[in-house]
């Protein structure tokens, strides 16, 4: 038997969810990528769908800065957020052996510590029940119940955030 070529041929439980949220927890957009393959390759395709709602005016489609765990710290990655002037707070990968030559790469632990925010989202999406058992057999239709969940996700905050004091 041949092995799936994209994501949405695949078996839900055989890839994997990437997703991008803003600072206050609200999920902007989710992919899947197949399981064996690593989270860099889904980077482009996410930064890509990002739309940053303002107060006023068009949405934005670049966040100002970007915060990653250390699977994100590639020499790619940084160069395209610096080429599209977003600020990188992805901690460098502890490598071990000889240090290579040349400036340390620096983020900011205290931008970084907001990353938590994005963790909760996760833990949010997961309480989904068929998003975090993945009991669809086709990725497409476990990427539908991911929107489905960021848009419930989404409408809670909203509501949340609308109603009176009392």
């Amino acid at each position: 038997m041949n092995p799936p070529t994209t994501p949405s041929d695949a078996p839900a439980a055989d890839s994997a969810s990437n997703f991008i949220s803003d600072g206050r927890g609200h999920p902007l957009c989710a992919c899947l990528t197949p399981g064996q393959t690593h989270e860099i390759t889904a980077f482009k395709t996410l930064m890509h769908q990002v739309v940053v709602p303002q107060h006023r005016g068009q949405p934005r489609t670049r966040p100002h800065q970007l915060a990653g765990d250390r699977g994100y710290d590639a020499r790619r990655i940084r160069q395209w957020l610096q080429h599209h002037e977003i600020r990188s707070v992805i901690p460098p990968r502890r490598r071990r052996g000889v240090r290579k030559a040349g400036r340390p790469i620096g983020y900011d632990p205290q931008a970084y510590r907001a990353r938590n925010v994005f963790e909760r989202t996760i833990g949010w999406l997961k309480e989904c029940r068929s998003v975090a058992t993945r009991f669809e057999k086709l990725a497409l239709n476990y990427l539908g119940f991911v929107h489905l969940a960021s848009c419930t996700i989404n409408t809670a905050i909203l509501n949340y955030q609308t109603e009176p004091i009392r």
